[in-house]
C-alpha cells in the first residue's frame, strides 16, 4: 500500500483523511475507517438522503435525478430475462429509482440503512428494508447499487450476500466514480466523490472487473454517466475555492467527458456484470 493523497471530509466533519493505492487491484482505500461510520451521514448535506431542492445545486441535482431515472430504468429492461421483472435495489436513498421502476411494472424490493431515507420512501408507498439480511432467501433478476458499492465497510462479505440474492444468469449493475477521471486529477484532494470517510473505496475500471471475476460475475458493459462530470466539478469547486463557480465547473465537467472519449477514463461509470 502507498500514500496516493490526504483529503478531508468537506462536507460534515472537517477530519482529515487518507488515500492509500492497492497498487495490485489498482484502488484506493480511505484510512483510517471509522468505526461509527453513522454520525458522518448526519447532515442536511447529505443530498441522496433528502428530497431538498433549496440551494442551486440541489435543483440542478433534483433535476437531472428526475432525467436520470427514466434512463437507468430503460437501461435495466434491456436485461430482463423473463416476465417476472424482480428488482433489488441497494441503498435506495429515499426510494424514487424504485418508484419509477415500479411504474414501469418492476416487483421492486430496495434497502436502505438510512431511517430517515427509509420514511421519506414510505411516504412514496415503497416500503425499504436495513439490511440485505432482512432479504435473505429471496431472488432478483435486477440488483442495482447506484453510487453505493463505495460506501460498503465489508465489502467481500457484501458481494457474496449479492451472489446468493441474484438469479443465475442475472445482472449486477453498478455506478462507481473513477479517480482516474480528468476531473479527479484536475481538483486532487478537492474532488468532491473523494467524500472521505462516506466513501470507503475508490475504484478503477480494472478493480472492478478484478474484485468481480473473483465472484463469479462477468463484466459485459461499461458506460459513462456523463452528468456526473459536471455535479462533482460543481461541488469540487466549492471545495476548493468557497465559490460555486458554475462556469468553470461547467467548463472541468466537459473537459473531463470529452478526456473520457479518448481514454475511456469518465468521472463515474455504470458496470453491467453478469452473473456467469
Amino acid at each position: 500500500m502507498k500514500l496516493y493523497l490526504e483529503t478531508e471530509d468537506f462536507s460534515v466533519s472537517g477530519e482529515k483523511f487518507q488515500l492509500v493505492h492497492d497498487q495490485e487491484l489498482d484502488m484506493l482505500k480511505t484510512e483510517p475507517k471509522p468505526e461509527k461510520l453513522d454520525s458522518y451521514y448526519q447532515s442536511a448535506s447529505y443530498i441522496s438522503h433528502s428530497d431538498a431542492d433549496r440551494t442551486f445545486t440541489e435543483k440542478l441535482y433534483q433535476a437531472v435525478k428526475k432525467f436520470s431515472l427514466r434512463m437507468k430504468v430503460r437501461m435495466i429492461a434491456r436485461f430482463v430475462h423473463n416476465k417476472n421483472k424482480s428488482l433489488l435495489d441497494v441503498g435506495a436513498g429515499t426510494g424514487d429509482f424504485l418508484v419509477q421502476a415500479k411504474n414501469t411494472g418492476w416487483f421492486v424490493n430496495g434497502m436502505e440503512p438510512s431511517l430517515d431515507a427509509r420514511l421519506k420512501s414510505r411516504e412514496k408507498k415503497v416500503e425499504l428494508v436495513s439490511s440485505l439480511d432482512d432479504v435473505k432467501g429471496q431472488k432478483f433478476q435486477i440488483i442495482t447499487l447506484w453510487h453505493v458499492l463505495e460506501h460498503l465497510p465489508h465489502l467481500e462479505s457484501d458481494i457474496k450476500k449479492l451472489n446468493l440474492l441474484l438469479e443465475e444468469d442475472g445482472t449486477l449493475v453498478i455506478a462507481v466514480p473513477n479517480f482516474k477521471s480528468f476531473d479527479a486529477d484536475h481538483y486532487q484532494e478537492y474532488w468532491a466523490a473523494y467524500d472521505v470517510p462516506r466513501h470507503l473505496w475508490h475504484f478503477s475500471s480494472n478493480a472492478i472487473k478484478e474484485i468481480f471475476a473473483k465472484h463469479g460475475f462477468s463484466l459485459i458493459k461499461r458506460k459513462p454517466m456523463w452528468f456526473d462530470a459536471f455535479y462533482v466539478s460543481l461541488l469540487s469547486e466549492k471545495y476548493k475555492t468557497g465559490k460555486q463557480n458554475f462556469f468553470k465547473a461547467l467548463y472541468i465537467g466537459a473537459r473531463s467527458n470529452f478526456m473520457g472519449l479518448l481514454t475511456g477514463e469518465f468521472s463515474s461509470a455504470i458496470y453491467i456484470l453478469r452473473k456467469s
